[in-house]
Parts: C-alpha cells; sequence; structure tokens
C-alpha cells in the first residue's frame, strides 16, 4: 500500500468500485497493458499511475469483497471520478452499485464522475440480456445528479469487454477528457494522448503496489 501522501504526486484520482470477480482489475489492466489477463483477487487496494497528456493520474483498484467495504470507503477519498463496474451477466452485481457502493462516494469530491461500466459483454448470450442499455444509463444520470452532464457529449455509460479490449479505452477516455481538459496547444503538442497502451518500447508504463 502506498503512503497515503503518494496521492498528492497526481493531478486526478480515480477509484474503482463493484462487487467481486466483475472483472475490475482485468479492465484496468487490458487498458494499462493492452493485453487480457487473468486476475488473482485483489486484496484491499492496487494502485496505479498512468500519464495522460500533460498529467499523471492515479487509478485506485478496490477488493470487491464485502469485507473490505470500510478500506474502499477510505481508497474514494479526494477522488475527482470513479468507475462503478458491474457484470452484464450478473443483475445482482447491477443492483448493489446503488445500494452498497453508492454510499462509499460521499468520501469523494464533490464534482466526482461517476461512470456505470458494464463488463464481461463478450459473455453475453443473444436473448439473455437482464439489464438494458437504458436502463444503465438511467443509472448513470441517477449517479450524476450533482454534475452538469450537458457538458459531456454522452451519458457516462459503457458496456465493455477486457477479453476483446471493447470499449475499454473509451471508458478512461472519457473521464480524463472531462476531467482534465486540454487546451488547443496541449491538443497540438501531445497528438498521441489517446493511445496510452502503446508507450515507447522500454518505458516504464505503470507503478503498482498492494
Amino acid at each position: 500500500m502506498r503512503p497515503k501522501s503518494f496521492s498528492h504526486f497526481s493531478d486526478l484520482k480515480v477509484i474503482i468500485l463493484g462487487d467481486y470477480n466483475v472483472g475490475k482489475t482485468s479492465l484496468i489492466c487490458r487498458y494499462i497493458e493492452g493485453k487480457f489477463r487473468g486476475q488473482e483477487p485483489t486484496i484491499g487496494a492496487a494502485f496505479f499511475l498512468k500519464q495522460w497528456g500533460p498529467y499523471n493520474v492515479a487509478v485506485w483498484d478496490t477488493a470487491g469483497d464485502e469485507k473490505y467495504s470500510g478500506l474502499s470507503h477510505f481508497y474514494c477519498r479526494s477522488a475527482g471520478a470513479a468507475i462503478l463496474a458491474y457484470d452484464i451477466n450478473d443483475p445482482k452485481t447491477f443492483e448493489s452499485l446503488w445500494a452498497r457502493f453508492s454510499p462509499m462516494l460521499s468520501a469523494a469530491n464533490d464534482d466526482c464522475m461517476r461512470v456505470i461500466v458494464a463488463t464481461k459483454s463478450d459473455l453475453l448470450e443473444p436473448g439473455s440480456r437482464e439489464i438494458t442499455v437504458d436502463e444503465g444509463k438511467r443509472l448513470a444520470r441517477e449517479f450524476n445528479a450533482h454534475i452538469d452532464l450537458t457538458k459531456v457529449p454522452f451519458e457516462p455509460y459503457f458496456e465493455t469487454s477486457s477479453k476483446l479490449g471493447t470499449g475499454v479505452t473509451e471508458v478512461f477516455e472519457y473521464i480524463f477528457q472531462h476531467c482534465l481538459p486540454l487546451s488547443d496547444e496541449q491538443k497540438k503538442r501531445h497528438t498521441d494522448i489517446i493511445d496510452l497502451v502503446d508507450a515507447p518500447r522500454g518505458q516504464d508504463k505503470t507503478k503498482c503496489s498492494c
């Protein structure tokens, strides 16, 4: 676990919440490493530091097991954005976002953006869908009633597959472009900021701890 003061080195803190085994760590690692790999359950929390343009972003991956709820609430402190993940094939994990994880975000910043992310879309079988896109978008609007969503292009709701890479980069780009806007000059100097996965060979892309 990093010292609490380590978060001061970042321009944005992103927290990811969700039930056990919904694929939170796989989502982050797919984005950071650009590949899918099986993950051991997170114990407590894991930390990733990522550079986006001129900014340093701290991403905190929290354990989904209910016994770690107290720690997850602690790690929400000073979060500027939150990813609330659920398994698109398991309605119970969707319901728990509001019932169990929403209260934890009381410790986040007042203007914290909450992004609803459905995982494991590659496992969704035709005709078996129980949670519709409209339901996901509606929950995203409810979670973000405290901010002006007219300033973003669409509801903060995404359906992803870490295995296939579908929608993963879009989640993080949506957050960063809303919370860390770039000036026109910065956009010209950082034309490759959208492709964070393909860092130069040999570059240290992440710093992690558990």
